[in-house]
């Protein structure tokens, strides 16, 4: 089968296609042919060798495809070949075929598109977590989402949005605020203001009649976590998702006291790992907001495994808003 090969970690171009065996099910495992594999900004931060944990060399990245069943292992009883899955794996994504754990694969509805349940994964669920489990968001609540016009700070907003909130999207141009509004934003504040401490709190506190975002997700960290930190309402929760603008944060917790706040980590991987029977319910809850007309990942643009090099840079460079999709049976 033809697969995408780092043989080391660094730059994205340095890698190849290759053909490789195609992989065997273990006992509790399945093969799945991939039919789409998102390309997420966190496999830039896999193959560059800078993410929490790094795979054995040589490695194909890839987390999230969705596709179709070929084989199960002995001690699978849920799945059969022909089921139509979204597999989350952690890495192995890019591939004609990718062997996945079983307990890590998640029937989609005949009407979701295998592009569109790639688009869903990775991000859906985090924005999923973030919200309910480490956010606790309630219906009426105002949410903050930084970095709203990416793929999880999407997915936030529509989620948010289903489950009633008030959303106020952070963009970094006013050229984003169409995207924004788009995407389920009641209301956007300006990330390319000079003072940025004083106007972003100024801004939110303005949407909110004074009261501030009651659940913040921060995808960006940096100044920008400095900044929505003071825009946080009384009994607020900040959930950390990623650090996107480079700097790592840090905070005198003091001001958590002074509003009675929340600051908390949100790494989706380990709910896999350690409660794989929330994330069953995460895409029982997910599939059926989609079917409902609830949520949508919006566009995607399908390339062929062949450009997954240009597909990565598409990303690591912001070149779109669209979720990017390999489409590993396309022969190009």
């Amino acid at each position: 089968m033809r697969a995408v090969v780092f043989d080391q970690f660094g730059p994205f171009e340095d890698a190849r296609v290759a053909e490789v065996a195609r992989p065997s099910a273990g006992p509790n495992d399945v093969v799945v042919e991939v039919h789409a594999a998102p390309v997420n900004y966190v496999d830039l931060v896999v193959v560059a060798g800078k993410y929490q944990f790094s795979p054995p060399l040589p490695f194909t990245p890839g987390k999230g495809p969705a596709g179709v069943v070929v084989e199960t292992g002995a001690a699978v009883a849920d799945f059969k070949v022909g089921d139509r899955v979204l597999a989350m794996a952690e890495i192995g994504g890019y591939a004609e075929y990718s062997k996945v754990a079983a307990k890590d694969c998640y029937r989609i509805p005949d009407s979701l598109s295998f592009s569109k349940a790639g688009a869903l994964s990775l991000a859906y669920d985090t924005a999923y977590f973030a919200l309910t489990d480490r956010g606790r968001l309630q219906k009426g609540e105002t949410l903050l989402v930084l970095g709203s016009t990416g793929a999880v700070g999407r997915a936030c907003m529509q989620l948010g949005k289903a489950m009633g909130a008030r959303v106020i999207a952070a963009i970094s141009s006013p050229s984003r605020a169409q995207a924004a509004y788009a995407g389920g934003a009641d209301g956007v504040v300006n990330l390319a203001a000079e003072d940025l401490r004083e106007n972003l709190r100024k801004e939110v506190s303005d949407l909110t009649d004074g009261r501030g975002a009651d659940v913040v997700i921060d995808m960006l960290g940096g100044d920008l976590f400095d900044a929505a930190i003071r825009a946080v309402a009384w009994r607020g929760r900040v959930v950390i998702v990623g650090f996107a603008a480079g700097r790592i944060p840090t905070l005198k917790v003091n001001y958590l006291m002074l509003k009675n706040m929340e600051v908390s980590g949100l790494q989706i991987s380990d709910y896999r790992k350690r409660r794989p029977d929330m994330l069953q319910d995460c895409y029982r809850d997910v599939f059926s907001m989609y079917e409902r007309g609830l949520i949508d990942p919006g566009p995607v643009v399908e390339m062929p495994l062949s450009q997954f090099a240009q597909a990565m840079r598409m990303v690591e460079q912001r070149k779109t808003l669209d979720r990017v999709i390999l489409t590993p049976k396309a022969q190009v």
